[in-house]
């Protein structure tokens, strides 16, 4: 299938997902990137005219604080961006202030500091990424070791540049706190019109000949995992009312459209009823999908006519010339769901700010554990900085902090992705300060790849770190010339990423359920499925089942790409595969037999 330029993107993110690598190219922000830029260049124009090198602390102050805004209700993300510029004033001065009593004081008092960040932070529901850049402070921090006067004087310009970002977010340039559920909710629909327009793309092509079509086994996870995303976003927003109708509304919408787009997908591949009738349903749910799009798109136009109803009409005019219950069942489903009223998200720009309080939860005995891990990687870190002298040590410290952000699977990733951008950006970093050394011209780049790695930080975090390396090394060129930079960013990473690999294997390593085990789990989670819709349950334990099932296939797909998979996978691969086949076609069997009954008492 020859794929559009618009696609070629997505078709990358399906693939990647499957390896626990996100790329998801909706979440690019233009707004958020543009006002970093602001951020990191006022400090950093001021820093480079004072020729006072000190101010650099500002610079990164204002853009880790631009990095600590995520998404949650107003009131929710001014206290944690508080939370970060108090804090995090207070770590900058009396980490570089301990760490200079006596020699290598920083290499207690980081893992300690860190301890105490991540370990804090645990406490605030969705308070990971505030932990971690404090845990970056507190590094960075005891990697300059100051008197106190000079102490005092890098937290206060730490100070000043986080507080200048967080004026800059909170009143200077606010965007609206609801756009990350926006895109998230229009991530979905995406995917399903991907997947609808595969249906269409390949109909009764060489790829079905009733074997399995790996790309459309792809469609089925990233949509999921594009659902599972809107849906754990909703809940940093629980107990908001109004605006957040509107996405409840979509993701119950988008379940119902995924239900009929398996069962259709199932259909193609077993090639249930006439082919003109499988093809006619996916043409007019493609039809539907982009029709949903546009009005979106069109929200903030209340003169234009809507385009779903339209859609909503052939879908209806459709179902009695179908002669086959499964194809008419799916065009029924599509027709309910998507003629149900759908609340626009973008249709009220003045509607007032989203509050919410600052959760607080107690503490876990995983927050223990992966504070432990951390300090342990930070000793490892600094045992090799001593070994090996290196340059920057602070900089191999924070990718421990960054890298061992869970257990195994998220690490393994992580450190996989942090090593490849970082070497990446290093390089080109190093061209670049080939290229040319003026001082102004480094600093719009510098104030660029600010606004870039903020705007791409939610797209792909190779990506992000590529940018990120970039400005690292240009800032600390222009701010704190010396020689290898480049060299020692990418060493550092490289031995900070590594560290980190090894705290989570050494330190309660949990790999989850075997690759077989996870198979089986998910077979038992479809056959849950296919007995519940055999069984006529309610339609609400249906779709939990469904859900459950959808989560168990997930899990299993992305095992074979997870470490532990990686070191299994070739011992029994074909049982693998079999099994794996049986997930999927109980999955589309479960959907199948469900629109069966749909489409039945449409006739009926």
């Amino acid at each position: 299938m020859k794929r559009r330029p618009d696609s070629i993107v997505r078709w990358a993110a399906r693939r990647l997902e499957l390896r626990s690598f996100g790329l998801v190219p909706e979440h690019f922000d233009k707004a958020e990137g543009l006002r970093a830029a602001l951020a990191v260049g006022a400090p950093l124009a001021l820093a480079l005219a004072s020729d006072i090198t000190v101010l650099g602390w500002a610079v990164f102050a204002a853009f880790w604080t631009c990095l600590c805004d995520a998404p949650a209700p107003d009131a929710v993300r001014r206290r944690i961006l508080a939370l970060f510029m108090g804090v995090g004033t207070v770590i900058a001065f009396a980490g570089s202030a301990l760490a200079a009593l006596w020699p290598m004081a920083g290499m207690a008092i980081g893992p300690i500091a860190v301890f105490a960040a991540v370990l804090a932070s645990a406490r605030i529901a969705y308070g990971g990424l505030l932990g971690t850049l404090l845990g970056v402070v507190a590094v960075v921090a005891v990697g300059f070791p100051q008197p106190v006067s000079l102490a005092a004087a890098q937290a206060a310009a730490f100070m000043g540049g986080a507080a200048w970002a967080y004026l800059l977010i909170t009143l200077l340039w606010p965007i609206d706190a609801a756009r990350p559920l926006v895109r998230a909710s229009d991530a979905v629909i995406v995917r399903l019109l991907d997947m609808a327009e595969s249906l269409v793309a390949q109909g009764d092509g060489p790829h079905r000949d009733g074997s399995w079509h790996s790309e459309h086994a792809e469609h089925r996870r990233t949509v999921r995992l594009a659902i599972e995303r809107l849906r754990s976003l909703l809940d940093r927003y629980a107990g908001q009312a109004g605006m957040l109708e509107a996405h409840h509304a979509t993701l119950a919408t988008a379940e119902t459209l995924f239900g009929a787009l398996i069962a259709l997908d199932q259909g193609f591949i077993e090639r249930v009823g006439p082919a003109h009738e499988r093809l006619a349903v996916a043409r007019a749910c493609r039809t539907a999908l982009l029709a949903w799009m546009i009005d979106r798109a069109n929200a903030h136009c209340p003169d234009q006519p809507s385009a779903l109803p339209w859609a909503v009409t052939r879908l209806r005019r459709l179902v009695p010339t179908l002669h086959e219950d499964l194809c008419a069942g799916c065009a029924l489903a599509l027709a309910q769901a998507l003629a149900a009223p759908l609340p626009n998200p973008c249709a009220n720009p003045a509607r007032d700010a989203l509050r919410g309080p600052l959760r607080l939860r107690p503490l876990s005995r995983s927050a223990v554990q992966q504070a432990l891990r951390q300090t342990a990687g930070l000793v490892a870190v600094y045992a090799a900085a001593l070994a090996f002298d290196l340059g920057y040590p602070y900089w191999a410290a924070m990718a421990v902090v960054v890298v061992l952000q869970g257990g195994v699977r998220i690490t393994w990733a992580r450190c996989l992705e942090r090593i490849l951008g970082s070497v990446l950006g290093g390089v080109l970093a190093f061209g670049l300060l080939l290229a040319g050394d003026a001082t102004i011209t480094l600093a719009v780049l510098a104030t660029a790849l600010a606004g870039a790695a903020i705007a791409l930080r939610a797209v792909n975090y190779t990506v992000f770190v590529v940018f990120l390396t970039m400005l690292f090394v240009i800032v600390t060129a222009m701010l704190h010339p010396g020689e290898g930079i480049v060299a020692a960013r990418m060493v550092d990473n490289v031995i900070g990423s590594l560290a980190a690999l090894l705290a989570v294997l050494a330190l309660w390593p949990d790999f989850g359920a075997s690759l077989q085990g996870r198979i089986a789990e998910g077979i038992a989670a479809n056959r849950a499925y296919f007995e519940a819709v055999e069984a006529a349950l309610p339609f609400a334990e249906i779709e939990a089942v469904r859900r459950a099932a959808g989560l168990a296939s997930i899990e299993a797909e992305t095992a074979l790409h997870d470490l532990g998979g990686l070191i299994n996978r070739t011992n029994g691969a074909v049982a693998h595969a079999a099994g794996l086949g049986t997930l999927r076609t109980l999955a589309g069997s479960a959907a199948m037999a469900w629109h069966r009954r749909l489409g039945q008492g449409a006739r009926g």
